[in-house]
């Protein structure tokens, strides 16, 4: 028997996407496949929606609402899989994705490897997604993989993983804490407990865009903003356990530099304890700059307006770019079916 791959899709308010993520799901070539959606308290028809695709492979189950991370839970304690393909509801599979995953499996690798491969984002028209390799896009050591996250500010999108059910039940649950960056921290107690990372050319997942509106979107969320902290000092730690090397704390530092614009100057209780753990370890972290279009800002009004600025700023100019893609993806669904079958 093939083992079979559990496609856990938590879905909140997703009624605008879920058809064609579900499609994506059922379009797998992996046929030996179970699909199990979990609808966290939707206020829109994302339970009904779902419960049009019920079948032998399609489980939809509900409840209260209570995140993505206790939602990804609730999913796996439903499923019965070899191996574990997450997808939020609003992205997509490529139709072999799962396939040249389980395919590299059967070159002598163990359930302890971890699986990744390609990923692309779009707003509307995954055919426009862009692809755009990192140094994270081979395969690698564990040290290796987390080295090169924290010192290039580079990542690996959540479904673009496949898991073992002996490495997810090593790795524990998805931390309920996190209202931002659960993924990250996640994935770092997976890589922990894997042999390392095999990268799969080919395998790939389709990212959607959302902006603001987005789970992963920090903004001036004061819990957002503490769980992303939260997840960065538990990324620290991790490493450090795989290696404690100059260069390892080097990219510590290197990290936490990288993220400060979050931080600075709403929270600069947080900005502290970044710059104490940075001496540490035997860094430094400076207020990060602005550029040259809000620097202007700073000078005349300060920091925090400046900073705000930059976010209204940066939302407008998304919502103009996702309002024209979103016009574009209607004119072409009049056409020719997509690859997912919208």
């Amino acid at each position: 028997m093939k083992p079979l791959v559990s496609i856990l899709i938590p879905a909140y308010n997703a009624e605008i996407w879920l058809t064609e993520t579900l499609r994506s799901a059922l379009a797998q070539t992996w046929d030996n496949k179970e699909i199990i959606v979990v609808n966290d308290g939707s206020k829109d028809g994302t339970l009904a929606l779902a419960r049009t695709f019920e079948s032998d492979i399609v489980k939809v189950f509900t409840q209260a609402n209570q995140g993505a991370s206790a939602t990804r839970n609730k999913a796996f304690s439903l499923c019965h899989g070899d191996y574990i393909q997450w997808l939020d509801a609003d992205d997509l599979l490529g139709p072999d994705k799962i396939a040249k995953q389980m395919e590299a499996l059967g070159h002598s690798l163990s359930p302890r490897t971890l699986l990744s491969g390609e990923w692309g984002s779009f707003m509307h028209r995954s055919s426009r997604a862009k692809f755009v390799p990192s140094g994270l896009w081979c395969s690698l050591s564990k040290a290796e993989w987390l080295m090169r996250k924290m010192e290039q500010n580079a990542y690996m999108q959540t479904a673009s993983w496949l898991v073992s059910r002996e490495l997810a039940e090593a790795a524990g649950p998805w931390d309920t804490r996190l209202l931002g960056d659960d993924d990250g921290e996640y994935f770092c107690r997976v890589l922990l407990a894997s042999d390392g990372v095999r990268f799969v050319p080919g395998a790939k997942v389709y990212y959607r865009q959302a902006g603001s509106g987005s789970l992963s979107y920090v903004g001036r969320s004061d819990r957002k903003i503490e769980a992303q902290w939260t997840s960065m000092e538990l990324h620290i730690g991790y490493l450090r356990t795989l290696e404690d090397s100059d260069r390892a704390r080097a990219a510590c530092v290197k990290f936490m530099q990288n993220w400060m614009v979050i931080f600075y100057p709403e929270r600069l209780d947080i900005f502290q304890k970044a710059k104490e753990l940075s001496r540490e370890l035997g860094g430094q972290i400076e207020a990060p700059p602005f550029s040259w279009k809000y620097s202007w800002i700073k000078v005349l009004f300060g920091w925090r307006l400046a900073r705000r600025a930059q976010l209204k700023l940066q939302g407008l100019r998304w919502s103009m770019v996702s309002f024209s893609d979103r016009m574009l993806c209607r004119l072409e669904k009049r056409g020719p079916t997509t690859q997912f079958g919208v």
